[in-house]
């Protein structure tokens, strides 16, 4: 994938993870577990304007899921496991690769300053994380990492984190979004009705970033997501936006059972993925173009999906295009209720 990256961390108690971001902003998003997040940004220079010349093309995706490695961090308190991810147009199951590999580690002195803060900073900063029992639970807070930053991730009692990126030009400042500004919206009606964290989408009141747009979808069992099939693989002036995507799954265990589903996507005329895949919580599917939908949730099984979004455009917003054969569905919406299941939660409920 050219714009966007997504990396998956099972930390263990009292593991650190050692991240440099490039030329890429991230979000540090606990998917389970809290977190302490130490962020180095660069000196303060102007950021680079947009209308540079690109940057060089990202570095290839390898042509295959790599062996399972395992690095240690700088600070020498233990070894953190990363998922990475493979080809487009698949699905990636548990794909583990060397943390970090090929990138510098973070300074071994982070000097902590503030804590869970929202105000600008150019010197070290400490962002606590409280996270959360499981993405299911409820909205989390996370932490902003600015382009050519360092970062420390650690996990006192062990967790799962994602962090989610966008290659970009803009440096902005390290920040901390809290867990009960992310807006929580409700879409669609009846059986496709599914919820929303729109902890860093596009609009004027988003939180800010250069080009990362990032969401969680929560759908119940039995509903159908991601419908009507859309797509955003072209750039048509306020009505599609050029971004490719990142889904990553959790699904919802019935008892000892492992939670299934299903996701689809078909070529568009300005690409040939063409997938239909079962998922499983850990599963990622990359859409660099396509129409993308449904995403089906098995009756029984709840699912959970992280979407990433980024591309070359500007300025950064969400804008689809639904399937010409499939649109129809939204005007059956009307007069419909939403699900009584959901939500799942809203940010102001306690974790």
């Amino acid at each position: 994938m050219e714009w966007t990256r997504l990396i998956v961390l099972d930390l263990g108690p009292g593991e650190v993870y050692a991240h440099t971001c490039g030329e890429s902003e991230w979000i540090v998003l606990p998917l389970s577990g809290g977190c302490e997040v130490r962020c180095t940004e660069p000196f303060p220079h102007p950021a680079p304007s947009r209308n540079r010349a690109q940057p060089g093309p990202a570095p290839q995706t390898p042509a295959g899921l790599e062996d399972p490695g395992l690095r240690a961090s700088s600070a020498g308190a233990g070894v953190a496991a990363a998922r990475q991810l493979g080809p487009p147009g698949r699905t990636v199951r548990d794909a583990h690769v060397q943390a970090g590999a090929g990138q510098d580690q973070a300074p071994p002195a982070i000097e902590a300053r503030g804590s869970g803060g929202s105000a600008p900073s150019s010197g070290p900063q400490r962002f606590e994380l409280r996270g959360r029992r499981g993405v299911f639970d409820g909205v989390t807070d996370f932490a902003y990492l600015p382009r050519d930053g360092h970062a420390e991730i650690r996990a006192a009692v062990g967790g799962r984190f994602a962090l989610v990126g966008a290659r970009c030009e803009r440096r902005l400042p390290a920040r901390y979004g809290p867990a009960r500004e992310v807006p929580v919206e409700l879409r669609g009606a009846g059986q496709c009705s599914r919820q929303v964290n729109n902890f860093a989408a596009a609009g004027p009141d988003a939180f800010a970033c250069d080009r990362l747009i990032a969401v969680e979808v929560l759908t119940p069992g039995g509903n159908w997501s991601s419908y009507p099939p859309h797509k955003h693989d072209e750039h048509h002036p306020g009505e599609e936006s050029r971004l490719e995507e990142i889904y990553w799954f959790e699904i919802a265990p019935h008892g000892d059972t492992p939670g299934v589903g299903y996701q689809r996507v078909s070529p568009s005329p300005a690409g040939k993925t063409d997938i239909l895949t079962e998922v499983r919580t850990g599963d990622t599917v990359l859409i660099p173009d396509g129409w993308h939908g449904p995403s089906i949730a098995a009756p029984g099984h709840d699912m959970y999906y992280l979407n990433v979004m980024a591309g070359p455009g500007g300025p950064r917003e969400w804008l689809i295009r639904d399937h010409p054969d499939h649109g129809w569905i939204r005007s059956t919406w009307t007069g419909q209720d939403t699900d009584p299941r959901l939500p799942f939660y809203r940010a102001e409920d306690p974790v």
